[in-house]
């Protein structure tokens, strides 16, 4: 053999052998990662194969399945009462991929999940019978919010005291997932990204804004807790009206003839004084009022039920004239509708918060549980003599002052509302807050609700936490607790 023939046959070898280990590489390491690389058509065909699992709520089922029209898909989700349901179910789309429970469960609710497999299917790699997801959420309470919230843009949070369970979470307004199911519903999907009003947006969980004036039970909690105050029924030193510190800003009530004046925490959430919690935030300074709006949960990165929540947030590095603001809900205060509920649920609860869940259960195909969510994982928040002190001022605000559309006869319900300015100088429509809890001594139930209006087409003049929000609360609270 001559030398170029060789070395001819010897590069000849080491191309087959470079082939070998390329295609040992990919077959062997590789092969996972295409294989579930979400361009791969053929996840998405055996995805939709057969029916996927269900989304239960109350012992019934809110999701299934039907045959697709035509195309390579078989099968695509429904949801019989989509727009109702949609702020906890989210989609599962043929085309958008998916979210909310859809999309966190997705591989139990596809089958793909491990933990549904038997030692079979791990070897020959077929799909497991498809698991669901056993909700929190009680149709009444429900069926409550949405109707309560109508036509208005808004969002609205129960939750259990006691355990921490989602007991409803609507956001309107709402849409209806089968619209966006299936793989040529581009149009419908077109559509609800171009709509003004968001429907896609989950409020509920996803969309902090100004709290307002229902912040002022934080502000209460970090000055009984420091000791600024010793009770709720004792004088502040709140000049009516004040002036921001360091600036010639006066900040006034929105009731000037309301009784603000050096008044008490008490009555000050009774008529909602500005001056006094302005003040209050002010001389506790901001590290305090964060400590406390952090202990409630705010600035949690992470607050997953298991749908990860957006992140409520209280400022650092201000002056004092802008901690007074965030004394009454504004300057750069944001919070959702969950976090202020989770705010009156630590209250309603002794001063302990149970850690909010909207998922009880997780099983497989034959209903064995693969995962459960615990009740009753409380942390402390604020002392019990605290809680109940801003419990009783709550009641007031209910009984005697700004929240009187929230009452229940025979229950005890406590409320703050809020009126939050909206754009730039406040030009835009307020937002309307309503944040409360009611308790039935009969039965022993309980509930903790947080409700904002964000736009009803009332007129300005007319927007106001008792007028838009309270009643919505109060017919959620109603549901929850049986009446």
């Amino acid at each position: 053999m001559n030398k170029t023939i060789r070395h001819a046959s010897v590069c000849c070898l080491l191309m087959v052998l470079a082939l070998l280990v390329r295609a040992t590489w990919v077959q062997a390491y590789e092969a996972r990662a295409l294989a579930d690389d979400e361009h791969n058509r053929r996840n998405t065909i055996a995805q939709y194969a057969r029916p996927l699992g269900d989304i239960i709520v109350a012992g019934s089922p809110v999701t299934g399945s039907k045959e697709s029209s035509g195309g390579d898909l078989r099968y695509q989700r429904t949801y019989p009462q989509g727009e109702l349901y949609a702020a906890v179910t989210g989609y599962s789309s043929q085309a958008f991929g998916a979210t909310q429970l859809e999309g966190v469960y997705s591989n139990v609710l596809d089958g793909t999940d491990d933990r549904l497999k038997n030692p079979a299917d791990l070897i020959t790699g077929e799909r497991a019978a498809p698991g669901s997801v056993l909700t929190t959420i009680d149709p009444d309470v429900q069926k409550a919010a949405y109707e309560a919230l109508g036509d208005d843009k808004g969002a609205a949070v129960a939750l259990d005291p006691k355990t921490g369970r989602v007991l409803g979470m609507v956001s309107t307004p709402s849409y209806d997932p089968a619209g966006i199911s299936g793989s040529a519903d581009g149009d419908t999907w077109k559509a609800l990204l171009d709509d003004e009003d968001k429907p896609l947006v989950n409020r509920a969980l996803r969309q902090p804004l100004a709290p307002g004036s229902t912040f002022k039970l934080v502000v209460a909690a970090a000055a009984l807790e420091n000791g600024l105050y010793g009770s709720v029924d004792e004088a502040t030193e709140s000049p009516d009206p004040y002036t921001l510190p360091g600036t010639t800003t006066v900040l006034r009530n929105e009731n000037a003839s309301a009784p603000c004046e050096n008044a008490t925490l008490r009555t000050a959430l009774q008529y909602s004084c500005n001056n006094v919690f302005a003040k209050a935030a002010a001389d506790l300074g901001q590290d305090e009022v964060k400590e406390m709006a952090d202990a409630f949960g705010f600035d949690t990165e992470k607050l997953d039920i298991p749908v990860r929540a957006a992140t409520s947030v209280y400022p650092t590095g201000m002056d004092r004239a802008q901690t007074a603001l965030t004394g009454i809900g504004q300057f750069e205060v944001t919070a959702t509708p969950l976090q202020m509920a989770m705010v009156a649920s630590a209250l309603a609860g002794g001063g302990e918060l149970a850690a909010p869940h909207m998922v009880s259960r997780v099983t497989d195909g034959d209903g064995s549980t693969l995962e459960e969510t615990g009740d009753g994982e409380t942390k402390r928040v604020v002392k019990e003599s605290t809680a109940e002190q801003l419990r009783s001022a709550m009641v007031t605000v209910v009984e005697e002052g700004t929240g009187a559309n929230a009452r229940i006869a025979g229950a005890e319900v406590g409320g703050k509302t809020g009126t939050a300015q909206n754009g730039v100088d406040n030009s835009n429509t307020p937002y309307a807050w309503f944040t409360s809890y009611a308790k039935d001594r009969s039965n022993g139930k309980e509930v903790a609700v947080a409700v904002i209006v964000e736009d009803s087409g009332s007129a300005r003049s007319e927007v106001s936490g008792n007028g838009l929000a309270a009643p919505v609360a109060q017919k959620m609270m109603r549901a929850a607790l049986g009446r």
